[in-house]
């Protein structure tokens, strides 16, 4: 091994780094390159900050609002032809290897009359158990499910009895008459930041009587997200001809776009601030060549190559 000799330097920076280093250093002659320096620097960082801290707030938003938004949709919701068996679609659902349940649902628009108010709600009527799509139920026992926000607002608790009228009238001799229904209310349920309009759940007998015998749908669960969208076309092939089979990404296919179409924006608009920052460094190290040029004319004398003298600035730009 080879020793230093006496009052030789430990280590030997390679050239374009010592000079890169030497023209960092501030002095009096270049106190305003430096200036310029120090704002193209701060310029960069802050637009980098505020690019890295815009888009994990607009990331943090969306995971928010998808988590809400997922947690009251179906994994796969089956829209079924007029006249098909609800019961038999949903054993034909459920013969699909990796279904984990499917269960008929009957919708449709109507009122929740309490107290001499009429409020506007979607009925839902489900056949066994309560939907996933409404959670935090209360209680599981059939009956009438109201949410959260409509209970405080018209003081309903367990046990209250009010009315339910559809929008579909039935024909009596003495005229269009609205079909009601008096159900004791029997629990409630959390209702969602994100849903337009409130909801009521009620059992699929009463929802038929309110309803009609039209318009089934069919919720089924898989357990996972991914394996929904893998099952579906499966499921379109074991249904009723004319079943219109809609995944969790169908159903939000809008408002995904919006999200992904917001996020880019986003990251365009933030990113013109870096390019910004960036382009004043560009044209600092252009003012500090322009200053440079005798410098530079020594260094090439030198034997310094045109790739040297590049790795110089190039180092100076990035320190």
């Amino acid at each position: 091994m080879s020793r230093r000799r006496p009052g030789a330097p430990a280590a030997t920076l390679p050239l374009p780094l010592l000079v890169a280093l030497r023209y960092l250093r501030s002095t009096r002659r270049d106190a305003f390159v430096s200036f310029l320096s120090l704002t193209a620097a701060g310029g960069l960082a802050v637009g980098t900050a505020a690019l890295i801290l815009a888009l994990a707030a607009l990331t943090g938003f969306q995971s928010l609002l998808k988590r809400e938004l997922l947690s009251r949709t179906p994994e796969i919701e089956v829209e079924l032809p007029a006249g098909a068996d609800p019961a038999a679609a949903a054993a034909a659902a459920e013969s699909v290897e990796g279904v984990r349940a499917a269960q008929p649902l009957l919708r449709g628009q109507g009122w929740l009359i309490t107290a001499g108010r009429a409020r506007p709600v979607e009925l839902v009527g489900f056949a066994d158990r309560l939907p996933d799509s409404f959670p935090d139920a209360s209680s599981r026992a059939p009956g009438l499910y109201v949410s959260d926000r409509v209970a405080e607002l018209d003081e309903l608790a367990p046990g209250t009895r009010v009315e339910l009228a559809s929008g579909r009238p039935v024909l009596t001799p003495f005229g269009p008459q609205p079909r009601v229904r008096r159900l004791a209310v029997a629990g409630r349920f959390a209702s969602g930041a994100t849903e337009v309009e409130d909801r009521v759940a009620l059992p699929l007998a009463e929802a038929e009587r309110l309803l009609g015998r039209s318009g089934y749908r069919l919720v089924v669960s898989t357990g996972d997200l991914d394996t929904a969208l893998v099952l579906a076309p499966e499921l379109g092939r074991r249904l009723p001809e004319g079943s219109r089979v809609s995944t969790w990404r169908d159903l939000n296919r809008g408002l995904f776009f919006a999200l992904r179409l917001e996020k880019s924006l986003m990251f365009v608009a933030v990113f013109l601030i870096v390019l910004v920052a960036a382009l004043a460094l560009v044209s600092d190290l252009t003012l500090i060549i322009a200053s440079k040029r005798p410098e530079i004319g020594m260094l090439g004398a030198m034997g310094a190559g045109p790739r040297t003298i590049e790795r110089v600035f190039v180092l100076l730009g990035a320190l």
